[in-house]
């Protein structure tokens, strides 16, 4: 029976999930650890550390009966019966596989510090996205490390697919609870102990069990399928701005067959998100790394497609503004990758920006969620460090970039406005005033296809809206 769960990593898939089991499990303690002691710090305070609708009820209903957050790493491993391990698995900067491999040093480093501790048999759960085979190095580490005799490790793999923004509704009902393990009687064992969990409140058929390897495939595919959608509705935006045809009609025409669905067929500036580019690229790795370069590029091409779609979005801007835009200012609209989170990992809106102020705009960053140092970090930060503890960055400067806190102040005087992000609020604002305040002609690039452009258009703005027919002002 498992009594105690300790889980390594205190980010956006541990706090929640562990949050979650909590909840939904009174009679099994639960401790959150971090070496970050900011980061525990605010999982114990009234602010969380990271942004997410419903986490706050989540955590305040556990936190202090089964839920705890702590820094002593070594104390919590040792008394726990199942340990999750939930950190960065960030794509290699550098050596062998740089810019597509996934840097397993943290993995290796939270290995080592449960064998050092473990005095008592535990079951080892993968939580963070890693390579297919990375139970079998997590193994060897584990036993090899580990000084007392008779202590067990079973290695399981249970990838999340939780979504930011809907992470609480996601850990609630989930589709599916994926758990891996090896076809053996401790291995079975295992896997039913961590079922048992998830039972609480999960349906016992939406609880699928595989081998290791089926478990930890899958993660990374999923994220490419999905992500593959979004650069094949994108390329289709572009054709249709070619054609005069409209994407949200085309997406809205083949999201009812049966056989494609609707989901993510929202043409957009591009993907972001922590997961859909560096498990693409671990996935292009791992392919590589076996001799199936064809199947290499091919994915590989999902992750060009959307580089491609960021661009193309910024070469709209400055063609739309009459090839120039330098000094002038343009108001960005929304700086996270997606509504309803603050996460900035890998926006499109950094690409966006970068391409702006590379051509001298002066750009003015307004979003509800995300605190001015990310942004100015997140412009500064060189590509894949973003995941590491220490980054390589560059300052940025303050008069290429500015934030506001309010989306009027960001949009006076501006020449453009430009939307990176689809928060509901964006569609409410009085757009008459905006426009009023803004310099003439005044121009509009909605990235995410949310605001009302005929309106727009009844008021003055010319717009520019990804995969629908262009404006008369911009056709050539």
């Amino acid at each position: 029976m498992v009594k105690k769960i300790c889980c390594i990593g205190a980010g956006y898939v541990g706090g929640p999930t562990m949050a979650m089991i909590a909840l939904k499990c009174p009679e099994i303690e639960v401790v959150v650890v971090d070496i970050n002691e900011a980061r525990i710090a605010g999982w114990n305070s009234d602010k969380l550390p990271i942004y997410e609708p419903g986490l706050d009820e989540v955590v305040k209903a556990a936190r202090g009966r089964n839920l705890f957050f702590s820094t002593d790493v070594t104390k919590h491993v040792a008394e726990a019966d199942i340990v999750f391990v939930s950190v960065n698995t960030p794509t290699k900067t550098q050596g062998v596989g740089a810019g597509k491999a996934a840097d397993l040093t943290y993995w290796e480093g939270a290995a080592r510090v449960i064998a050092s501790c473990s005095t008592s048999s535990k079951i080892i759960v993968e939580k963070s996205t890693v390579p297919v085979k990375t139970a079998d190095a997590i193994e060897k580490v584990l036993r090899r490390n580990c000084k007392h005799k008779g202590v067990q490790f079973e290695i399981l793999s249970n990838p999340e697919f939780l979504a930011e923004g809907t992470a609480i509704e996601d850990l609630t009902a989930p589709d599916r609870v994926l758990i891996g393990g090896k076809d053996t009687p401790s291995g079975r064992a295992a896997v039913e102990a961590l079922a048992s969990v998830y039972a609480h409140w999960v349906p016992h058929e939406r609880i699928l069990c595989t081998n290791l390897w089926s478990a930890e495939l899958s993660k990374l595919t999923a994220n490419a399928m999905l992500a593959q959608r979004i650069s094949s509705v994108n390329s289709i935006s572009a054709l249709c701005e070619a054609t005069g045809a409209d994407v949200q009609q085309v997406a809205k025409s083949i999201g009812t067959d049966s056989r494609i669905g609707p989901k993510f067929l929202n043409a957009s500036v591009g993907f972001g998100g922590s997961c859909f580019q560096k498990d693409i690229l671990n996935l292009v790795y791992i392919c590589e790394s076996v001799g199936l370069q064809a199947v290499a590029d091919y994915w590989h091409q999902v992750i060009l497609m959307n580089d491609y779609q960021k661009q193309r979005f910024v070469e709209q801007v400055i063609s739309a503004m009459f090839n120039t835009i330098s000094k002038k200012k343009i108001a960005v609209y929304g700086f996270a990758f997606k509504k309803d989170t603050g996460d900035t990992r890998e926006t499109p809106a950094i690409d966006v920006c970068r391409g702006l102020m590379a051509d001298g705009a002066r750009v003015c960053v307004y979003d509800p969620e995300v605190e001015d140092s990310q942004i100015y970090q997140d412009l500064g930060t060189a590509k894949f460090e973003w995941d590491h503890p220490t980054p390589k960055s560059a300052p940025v400067s303050k008069d290429a970039i500015t934030i506001s806190h309010d989306p009027m102040e960001a949009a006076k005087d501006a020449h453009a406005i430009c939307v990176l992000t689809e928060w509901d609020e964006f569609k409410t604002y009085d757009y008459q005033k905006v426009y009023d305040s803004m310099v003439k002609p005044a121009f509009v690039f909605d990235g995410r296809n949310i605001l009302d452009h005929a309106k727009l258009r009844e008021i003055g703005f010319i717009v520019y809206a990804i995969g629908k027919p262009l404006d008369p002002f911009l056709q050539k």
